[in-house]
């Protein structure tokens, strides 16, 4: 089976990780991976080729379409890059005639991608790639809307339009989708919940990584991230400066991962200010971060859809400040607060003396159990794929 899987990554790394992951999980398949956003360095398997539009990504206000400064000529206006990824994706689909098109976020988000996802989409309403279904990949929750109801009608009409199928990852018994959402009843395609999308941990990660950065059975570390980066600063300044407090616990160290989109003089500023300090280090990114998370006893993150499931997997007690531009991350994180030991900065109170406060806290705490949540919608959602295809094109015959 040949599927194009396409996503487009604006701020962070939440929606191209997850994505990657369904991807990574459709081993035995052919699957080409259409990307739009900011590079991220990322190895793929040999079952995945990606195919890179011209980057464009949003501001921190989500307000201006812009391209990615260090992966696209500045010479070129925004109309220009648009005709170019229009053109590129149409090629894929002229060249490749897939199964699936599946789409990461759309039509519930991306409306300003429509220029190139349409034309697509209605050409394979029409079969002029031969037998395709498209399918919609959404995770947990949506942020609001300023007319939630218009909002609304334009994604059922989407949906009925141009959908065959959509896959919501999460696990009904934490998120539902009508908790965001109020007219799933109104969706006139199947909805399957596929539970949510998050990478198994590796049981030796562990020990290999302290022992890797020679910490003892009863040292502490604290591993501290910001997602992509965009918007990270703040929280990762606040850290560096409660392990600089003279009065935290020495035998703690601290191994901070930016986020590749973090601003070089903001990642600069903090490598100088604790060049030479034994027990703090700070690098970029880490394709293995959710071993990093195995060898923590505490996390200190933003509260985004892939950082929450890493915390998860790896049963690691965390501390998180949700990025507060809309509802999404406080919301999620709020409710695994009351089923984990997790503790959610105020809105207003990021400074080193509350991240201390609450890092030395849940240093405390033991790893929890194996959570019965699940964490296997990557596996569901190929599996999904791959034994409903044939169905859902009969379907619409």
């Amino acid at each position: 089976m040949k599927i194009v899987h396409y996503c487009q990554h604006v701020l962070g790394l939440g929606h191209f990780m997850r994505s990657l992951a369904v991807a990574e999980a459709l081993s035995g398949h052919d699957v080409i991976f259409v990307t739009g956003g900011p590079d991220v360095g990322y190895s793929f398997p040999p079952h995945v080729r990606q195919v890179r539009l011209p980057a464009l990504e949003m501001d921190e206000e989500f307000k201006t379409l812009r391209a990615s400064d260090s992966d696209t000529d500045s010479s070129f206006s925004i109309e220009a890059l648009q005709d170019e990824r229009k053109r590129l994706l149409w090629n894929v689909f002229e060249s490749e005639r897939p199964d699936v098109f599946l789409v990461e976020l759309y039509p519930f988000g991306r409306k300003r991608f429509e220029f190139e996802l349409l034309p697509v989409l209605e050409a394979i309403r029409e079969d002029r790639f031969g037998p395709c279904v498209a399918i919609s990949s959404l995770r947990d929750i949506l942020v609001e809307k300023t007319d939630q109801a218009k909002f609304e009608r334009r994604v059922i009409d989407r949906l009925g339009r141009y959908f065959d199928a959509l896959v919501v990852h999460s696990d009904d018994r934490v998120f539902s989708l009508r908790q965001t959402f109020s007219r799933c009843n109104d969706i006139p395609i199947p909805v399957v919940s596929s539970g949510f999308v998050a990478k198994e941990a590796d049981p030796t990660s562990r020990n290999r990584i302290r022992t890797a950065l020679g910490l003892g059975e009863h040292d502490g570390l604290v591993v501290a991230s910001a997602g992509g980066g965009k918007v990270g600063g703040p929280l990762m300044s606040a850290v560096v400066d409660a392990f600089l407090d003279p009065s935290f616990d020495p035998s703690v160290s601290l191994h901070i991962f930016t986020g590749p989109f973090l601003d070089d003089s903001h990642y600069d500023a903090l490598t100088h200010r604790v060049h030479g300090h034994k027990r703090i280090h700070i690098e970029r990114f880490t394709d293995d971060f959710l071993g990093y998370l195995c060898a923590a006893d505490v996390c200190v993150s933003m509260a985004g859809y892939n950082t929450m499931m890493n915390i998860l997997s790896a049963r690691v007690p965390a501390v998180v400040w949700p990025f507060d531009q809309n509802r999404e991350q406080r919301f999620r994180a709020e409710r695994f607060a009351t089923m984990w030991p997790l503790t959610v900065l105020p809105k207003g109170e990021l400074n080193a003396r509350t991240l201390a406060q609450a890092i030395g806290t849940r240093l405390n705490d033991s790893r929890p159990d194996p959570t019965s949540i699940n964490l296997d919608g990557a596996k569901q959602t190929a599996q999904y794929i791959v034994e409903s295809t044939a169905e859902l094109i009969r379907r619409r015959v």
